[in-house]
């Protein structure tokens, strides 16, 4: 599994959080666990390979907001009390 994120310009309410999320899913139709923070400003999503950096910057674009950068990291789930 891998962790990608998401760091996005623009998001101002849950509305909008929804609106990314809703997008991501469709860019990525095996995306698991997609939350967005407009708080934080960014977006997160889990994934069985890399997604497509440059169709998820586009997609997000035409929304409206800006993609400023995009990280995909090796994700691990752990037990129910984080142990292996």
């Amino acid at each position: 599994m891998v962790k990608t994120t998401l760091k996005i310009d623009g998001m101002m309410c849950s509305m909008c959080e929804a609106h990314l999320n809703d997008v991501i899913r469709k860019v990525v139709p095996e995306a698991k666990k997609v939350t967005s923070s407009h708080r934080k400003g960014e977006s997160s999503f889990l994934s069985e390979e890399p997604p497509d950096e440059q169709a998820i910057k586009k997609a997000i674009e035409q929304t409206g907001y800006t993609c400023l950068s995009v990280s995909s990291v090796p994700f691990e789930k752990r037990g129910l009390f984080h142990w292996k």
